[in-house]
């Protein structure tokens, strides 16, 4: 029986690609969105991937959500926490507001999905949890004091549930993608994205499929001795 596979944030950029590589590896992938609804519509129709919309940064909507999901296609075996919002000011121009939106939507959500799944998995004694954190929460980035520090807590969140979990069959980790040419890195100013893009030894963006495939490994038998890792995935631009 096909393992079943959800990709928070999963109908766009790094995780539509996730999902579709989780798709064509075998997995029953299913993708969880927030609000958009006629890109979800789109990235069903041309993929064939069902969506599931809830807010991952609200316990109950989570726990509802992770329900219909069992109810439509069984319990989540491997879980990929992708989802993640931005709300970039510096500290002095930073509202209460924008700080706890990214802290309970990037790192909230980890705990809220894998609070839903993790004792399935434990009576399973097996599951797969990727967490996506980021450059930015391994080296910090000017005017993402709530990014850097939502993205830092998913590394910690990470060795710690692998602890807890390593003996029931669980493997936790991280992947932590540098610049990955998304519709949002996209959206940086010409001359912006080529200074970052110098700061990259390799001399490029990453791609949504430079994750996937690592995504990919870390859920396979062949990843099952790693545990509780974060996977730097950045073209050389900062080394952990």
């Amino acid at each position: 029986m096909s393992k079943v596979a959800l990709v928070t944030g999963g109908t766009r950029g790094i995780g539509e690609a996730i999902a579709v590589e989780l798709k064509e590896a075998g997995y029953v992938a299913v993708a969880n969105y927030a609000n958009n609804d006629d890109c979800a519509k789109e990235f069903t129709e041309r993929t064939g991937i069902p969506t599931y919309k809830f807010d991952v940064s609200d316990f109950e909507a989570c726990k509802n959500g992770i329900e219909s999901i069992e109810r439509d296609v069984g319990p989540v075996s491997v879980l990929i926490n992708n989802a993640g919002i931005t709300r970039d000011k510096t500290m002095h121009r930073m509202s209460p507001e924008s700080w706890q939106a990214v802290l309970d939507t990037n790192l909230g959500s980890c705990f809220n999905l894998c609070r839903c799944v993790i004792e399935h998995m434990r009576e399973n004694n097996f599951g797969r949890i990727v967490n996506i954190g980021s450059v930015n929460g391994q080296a910090g980035q000017y005017g993402q004091v709530n990014y850097a520090a939502a993205k830092s807590g998913i590394h910690g969140f990470t060795k710690a549930l692998a602890l807890e979990s390593a003996s029931h069959g669980i493997t936790v980790n991280a992947i932590a993608p540098g610049y990955v040419d998304t519709d949002m890195v996209r959206n940086v100013p010409a001359d912006v994205l080529e200074k970052i893009i110098a700061t990259i030894p390799v001399g490029r963006l990453g791609t949504a499929h430079d994750i996937a495939r690592s995504v990919l490994f870390l859920v396979s038998d062949d990843g099952g001795f790693i545990t509780g890792s974060t996977l730097s995935i950045n073209g050389g631009q900062h080394m952990y």
